[in-house]
C-alpha cells in the first residue's frame, strides 16, 4: 500500500478512502461470525435457528402485556411479512406458539408463547448465555466489554435516530 493522499491509500484493488472503512469491516465482520456461532450453538443444541429464538424473546418480553401482533413481530425483527409468517407457521407447528385472530380485526393475528415456548426458551438463554461467555465475553477483559458496549449503545442509539429521519 502506497499513500495517496491524507487518510487514502492505494491497493491493488484502488483507493481506499480511510482506515475507517476497514475497521467497520472489522465490526461487521466480528458481528457475523459470533451471530454464526450463536445460531450454530441454538441449532446444534436446542434445534431452533437463530430467527425461532429472537422471535421468543420478544415474545416473551410481552409478558402481562399480552400477545404480539404479526405485524409487530415483523417490524420488530425486520422481517417482511411473509418471512414472519413462516416462521410462525414452523413455530405453530412446533408448539411452541399459538395464533389466533384479533378480536375485532380478523385480519390481524396474535401471536404467544405456549408453555412449550417458554420452556424452550428457558433452554435457548442457558445455551445462549454459555455460548457468549465463551465466544464473546471470554476473549475481552471486563473493561474491554464494557467500553465495546458503551460505543455500541451510542452507535445504535445514533443510527436509530437516522433510520428515523428516513422514514
Amino acid at each position: 500500500m502506497t499513500e495517496t493522499e491524507p487518510g487514502e491509500r492505494r491497493t491493488d484493488g484502488g483507493v481506499v478512502p480511510d482506515e475507517l472503512v476497514h475497521e467497520f469491516g472489522a465490526l461487521l465482520s466480528a458481528a457475523s461470525v459470533l451471530e454464526r456461532i450463536a445460531g450454530r450453538e441454538l441449532e446444534r443444541r436446542c434445534g431452533i435457528r437463530h430467527a425461532v429464538f429472537e422471535v421468543l424473546l420478544k415474545l416473551s418480553g410481552a409478558a402481562g402485556s399480552g400477545p404480539h401482533t404479526m405485524g409487530d413481530l415483523a417490524g420488530e425483527l425486520i422481517l417482511t411479512s411473509g418471512g414472519m409468517t413462516r416462521i410462525i407457521d414452523r413455530m405453530v407447528e412446533a408448539g411452541l406458539v399459538r395464533r389466533e385472530p384479533a378480536p375485532g380485526d380478523r385480519r390481524r393475528q396474535l401471536v404467544e408463547l405456549t408453555d412449550a415456548g417458554r420452556a424452550k426458551l428457558d433452554e435457548a438463554l442457558r445455551v445462549h448465555a454459555e455460548t457468549l461467555r465463551e465466544h464473546f465475553a471470554g476473549p475481552l477483559t471486563d473493561d474491554q466489554r464494557h467500553v465495546l458496549v458503551d460505543a455500541l449503545r451510542t452507535l445504535r442509539a445514533t443510527a436509530r435516530k437516522e433510520l428515523g429521519a428516513l422514514h
